[in-house]
Formats: C-alpha cells, structure tokens, sequence
C-alpha cells in the first residue's frame, strides 16, 4: 500500500465518520414534527422573554486567554519531554517561549481581562 493510498482512506475515514450518525439520524430519527416538539426551551422548560441574550465581550477574551495559554501547553510538552536531550539552542529557545508566554499573562492580568465580574 503506497503512501497516497492510506492517505486516501484517511480522507474517506474522516468523511465517513461524521456522515453515518448525521445520515443514520435523518433516516431512523422520529418524523412527526408538532408545535411543542420544535418550540424553544431552555433546560426543559419554556422561555421567559426574549431568547436572545448578549453576553459581555470580557467573557470571549477570557475565554481566548484561556485557548492560547491551553494550546501553548500542548507545544511546551514535547520540549519538557526531550529536556535532557535538546542543546543550549532549545533550552534558551524555551526559556524565552516561556518568557513572552508569561509576560502575555502578565500584561492580560494588568489590563483586567482576567477578572470575571
């Protein structure tokens, strides 16, 4: 089996598995739509007033804060892995990635995009 190949499967896998619970729950799902099934309710019960409710903006950059910081673990994991085995270069390279990581926090913490309330 060549490269392109399981490449190829690859790509009809990720196509595949999303497709069969979507086409399995049109074709086997419940088809006797009323007014009370399709209406809007949240956690069981029926909406008071409007459903459309805005959020604050500070939530969305807290939110962000927390994917950047979360997504730069993932990158600084391999570099703890192979600590004893990288040269100065890498080590001084962490440190620093390690620097700006904390002065981003820092400067996040300073303007107030960690409070919550």
């Amino acid at each position: 089996m060549s490269e392109w190949t399981f490449i190829a499967f690859l790509f009809v896998i990720s196509f595949a598995l999303p497709a069969i619970p979507i086409i399995a729950g049109r074709v086997l799902g419940p088809r006797k739509p009323n007014t009370i099934k399709t209406d809007t309710y949240e956690c069981g019960l029926e909406t008071v007033g409007d459903t459309w409710v805005q959020f604050k903006v500070q939530y969305y950059i807290f939110a962000l804060v927390f994917l950047v910081f979360d997504v730069e673990v993932v990158f600084l994991f391999p570099w703890a892995v192979a600590y004893n085995q990288l040269p100065l270069f890498g080590v001084i390279a962490g440190i620093v990635f390690i620097v700006t990581l904390a002065e981003a926090l820092i400067y996040a913490w300073r303007k107030g995009d960690l409070e919550w309330l």
